[in-house]
């Protein structure tokens, strides 16, 4: 229970930073996302910290690296997530599997964007 109370309290704060970098002053008439752009930098290099971090200073303290991994970057973004993976599967060697699962990743996630688009069109 106290690791689902440190998630969720990671989350919130992730998602409020998320929702104040949304605020900002910022942007392009060129249609570029750059806050999200932003936000995804940002949670990629939170993310890769956090994880070599865990590692060296926070080992003994499991809770905390779910606290600042799974909650904060999660709330604050999931291509943390898919990047530290992504980095992961490329330092093993598993170079394939990493393409794949980029392409995958990006094909599959713009089709379920227009699936739901489509079908929010169709039943809504």
């Amino acid at each position: 229970m106290m690791d689902c109370l440190a998630v969720a309290a990671g989350g919130a704060i992730g998602a409020v930073c998320r929702f104040l970098i949304g605020k900002l002053p910022i942007g392009s008439n060129d249609g570029f996302p750059i806050k999200t752009f932003i936000v995804n930098i940002i949670g990629c290099f939170l993310i890769g910290l956090i994880a070599a971090l865990a590692l060296k200073q926070f080992a003994d303290s499991p809770r905390l690296v779910m606290f600042l991994k799974v909650g904060i970057c999660g709330g604050f973004t999931t291509f943390s997530s898919f990047a530290l993976e992504t980095g992961g599967l490329m330092e093993n060697g598993a170079y394939i599997t990493a393409a794949a699962y980029v392409i995958l990743s990006v094909a599959f996630g713009i089709g379920a964007l227009f699936a739901a688009q489509y079908l929010s069109g169709k039943v809504f």
